[in-house]
């Protein structure tokens, strides 16, 4: 038998101190003779049984503080990992506000719930449009992730358009060595129309796409700041959902799922990651299965207490 809070038992110096204070303050016998005392002290025996139970039903309750265990034999269980990038579609598109309040806003509230239901996954962030750019390396240090995605800004970003390859390339320099490469992008679909070099692109580097699309079919305008954005003919750009990102992540093994207000779609992405993801083994975790104790002087300690507060009323 063990104890997990040994440092208890200095609670028991307390006793100590207490004793030496109550027999220097109490020490009668050298004022007055032993036949003087049995006249002035009555029910001496029973005041120091009481205080007896009193000392032995403090002791118990030190003894639980400290919680004694029976240790039992370590169970080492196998910790596994997926590490996977998120990417950011950070083109102007996604300004639009089709999607409340728009589509950049609400892929970053998804990835928050992303974040909540993550266990030992690593993560690197990367934001794209015509060119890539890297928020965070791969990474299990959530809270400085959604940080920083919290903080990602299209004011600074000048760039147009959006080039879904920028995306493929950032994630396979992250997850470089790796066999397998998962990438989850947030999107509203990108510019293209055909994304074959793309997907052999994937390919050919082991990426699996797993795509969030956010927008919908009938589209709408482009804030940009506080005005909608037009063309050069003075015409306002209207942006759509494009579904045709479906097939890169079809054909490269990844999954497809269109934007929803409920909290369970971004859940059942990451199951999929999960599941179509090679897990890497990071370590193992020792548990320790013991048997608690602290149960048993608690109840003792309890009991004894009651029995001495309750002679005490007697006395009274």
């Amino acid at each position: 038998m063990s104890f997990y809070n040994s440092y208890a038992f200095l609670v028991l110096f307390l006793l100590l101190i207490l004793f030496f204070i109550k027999r220097k303050n109490n020490n009668y016998e050298s004022y007055f003779s032993p036949f003087m005392l049995k006249k002035i002290i009555i029910g001496k025996n029973q005041t120091q049984f009481n205080l007896l139970l009193l000392v032995f039903s403090f002791v118990c309750l030190v003894l639980a503080l400290a919680r004694p265990i029976i240790k039992n034999k370590p169970i080492v269980v196998s910790q596994n990992s997926v590490s996977f990038v998120v990417a950011f579609d950070i083109s102007k598109s996604m300004m639009a506000t089709d999607v409340y309040p728009n589509r950049l806003l609400f892929a970053k509230n998804k990835f928050s719930q992303l974040l909540t239901n993550l266990k030992n996954e690593k993560i690197g962030a990367i934001a794209f449009s015509s060119k890539s750019f890297l928020i965070a390396p791969l990474t299990s240090d959530y809270g400085t992730v959604k940080y920083l995605i919290d903080n990602l800004s299209l004011e600074s970003i000048s760039v147009y358009g959006s080039l879904v390859e920028e995306a493929l390339q950032a994630t396979s320099k992250l997850l470089e060595g790796s066999n397998d490469k998962s990438l989850l992008i947030f999107t509203d679909g990108c510019d293209n129309n055909d994304f074959t070099q793309e997907i052999a692109f994937a390919k050919s580097n082991n990426i699996k796409v797993f795509i969030y699309a956010i927008g919908t079919k009938k589209g709408s305008a482009i804030d940009n700041d506080g005005d909608v954005l037009k063309d050069g003919q003075g015409n306002i750009v209207i942006t759509k959902l494009n579904e045709n990102i479906k097939q890169l992540a079809f054909e490269t093994g990844g999954a497809y799922l269109e934007y929803s207000p409920q909290d369970k779609d971004i859940e059942n992405l990451l199951e999929a990651i999960r599941e179509k993801s090679e897990a890497r083994k990071i370590g193992d975790a020792v548990i320790y299965d013991n048997d608690e104790l602290f149960y048993i002087p608690l109840l003792i300690g309890l009991l004894f207490f009651m029995v001495a507060i309750s002679g005490f009323r007697r006395k009274r």
